[in-house]
Parts: C-alpha cells; structure tokens; sequence
C-alpha cells in the first residue's frame, strides 16, 4: 500500500500513515469522495493502481517536501519565526545594489569569512589559482553540503531551505568582492586593499588569469541576481513546508 499524500510505502491494511501521519479514511473522503469502504478504511493508492510516472514524483515530493508527523507546535511555531527572519533579511540585502556592499557589511559576513579563508587552506595543494578560487568556492560549497545533508540524511526539509538560503546569501556576499576586481577599493582583510599588495585581491587574480577582468561588473551582477532567486525559492519552499506542516496537524486535530 502507498499512502495517497506523500507516496511512502508501508504494510497494507493500516489506518494511518506511518511516515506523514494522516488518516486514510479522512484523507480520501475529503480529497476523493470516496464513501466508507469495508473494514472502516477508504479506498487506498497501491503502487501497481497508480499511472506512470507516479512513483517518481512520489520519491521526488518525498525528498523535497517531507513533513516530519512527529513535529508538534512549538516547532512549528519557531519555523515560522525563522522564515520570517529571513524573508525580512533577505529583503534587506537583495534591494541593496551590489556597489554598497550592504552584503559584505553584514553580520552574515563575519560567519562566511572563516569558511572563505578556510578554503585557501584546503585548496593551497592544488596551486595559486585553485587555492585563491578556494576562499570563494567553499563559502558557496558549506551550504551546499548543508542543504544535502539535511535532504539525504536527517531528511530536515526546513532546515535544507534554509540552507538554500544561505547559499544565495553566500552569492550576494561574493558579489561585491567580484564587483571590485578593477576598481580594488574594498578593503580587505588585513587592512589593506588590492592596490597595495600585488595579487591579494581574490577576484581580481582569478579574472585576470581567465581573461574575464574586463566583466566583473556584469559577473557580480549574476551573483548577485542568482542569490537573489534562490533565496526567494528557499522561503517559497520553506513556506511551503510550514503549511503542509500546519495542514497535517490539523488533520490528526480533526
């Protein structure tokens, strides 16, 4: 048997979902209009009943869109907090042009920079030029590792949208960094700036090396436009995830 709302197999003849939580019978007589079948359980989705191509989109929805049934209303209620906390922060930094470096500025910058510098280190074997792109990528590859780790591992759907989040946060803040590899006015760590130390400025070495020194502007403007789209998914699918959430503990209230 295959639960008819997230799709999760499970030993026929239950009443209840043991992944999502909802009642069958409640369920179907609401979304389907089935009346009472025998044994008091409506009529229930198997697997060989279902059309092609179901199956994937139910592995799909269950990866993406999983509910927790266990979570109750404190955690709810913090969820909603947290989303409302970056949908307001994220406003404030995607309506902030690239040249203010409202990103850079920001306390999220401080938590980015660690990885960024990290990233140096962990690509030095690997030459100049990868150990300098290394800053820049593994402050992009943390959330991305975090985003995976809650889909594959903890399946903490919420917590992976918020990871979405950070990761097009991540892209607003290497925006104006990119955005600077001409002028190198920004001042960097240590105090000092691109035109003082020859080959510090990140940006500027990579696009000089790859011939694209003359695009910075265009390219921050990209980083800056994407990390902007995938924060506004990542509150889009976090919402998203708080009403099925709410909808489910509604259901198991009726």
């Amino acid at each position: 048997m295959r639960c008819p709302h997230c799709g999760f197999e499970q030993p026929d003849g239950g009443t209840e979902c043991i992944k999502c939580g909802i009642i069958f019978d409640k369920f179907a007589k609401r979304q389907r209009g089935y009346g009472d079948r025998p044994g008091g359980v409506s009529r229930i989705v198997l697997a060989s009943d279902e059309p092609e191509g179901t199956e994937e989109k139910g592995r799909c929805e269950e990866l993406f869109f999983f509910v927790d049934p266990q979570a109750g209303n404190f955690a709810l209620t913090g969820r909603i907090v947290i989303l409302a906390v970056l949908f307001i922060w994220g406003l404030k930094l995607v309506f902030h042009s690239v040249a203010s470096n409202y990103a850079g500025e920001s306390f999220l910058h401080l938590v980015n920079l660690p990885f960024h510098e990290a990233g140096h280190i962990l690509f030095r074997a690997f030459g100049q030029f990868m150990m300098t792109l290394g800053g820049s990528l593994t402050q992009l590859l943390v959330p991305l590792i975090c985003l995976l780790t809650f889909l594959l591992k903890t399946r903490d759907t919420f917590g992976a949208s918020v990871s979405l989040w950070w990761l097009g946060e991540n892209l607003l803040d290497l925006a104006p960094y990119i955005n600077d590899a001409r002028d190198l006015n920004l001042v960097l760590l240590g105090g000092v700036t691109g035109k003082d130390v020859e080959d510090f400025h990140d940006w500027e070495y990579i696009l000089r090396k790859t011939g694209l020194l003359p695009y910075d502007h265009l390219l921050a403007k990209a980083s800056d436009a994407i990390g902007a789209l995938l924060m506004a998914c990542a509150v889009i699918w976090g919402g998203f995830l708080l009403y099925k959430q709410f909808r489910n503990q509604r259901e198991r209230a009726k």
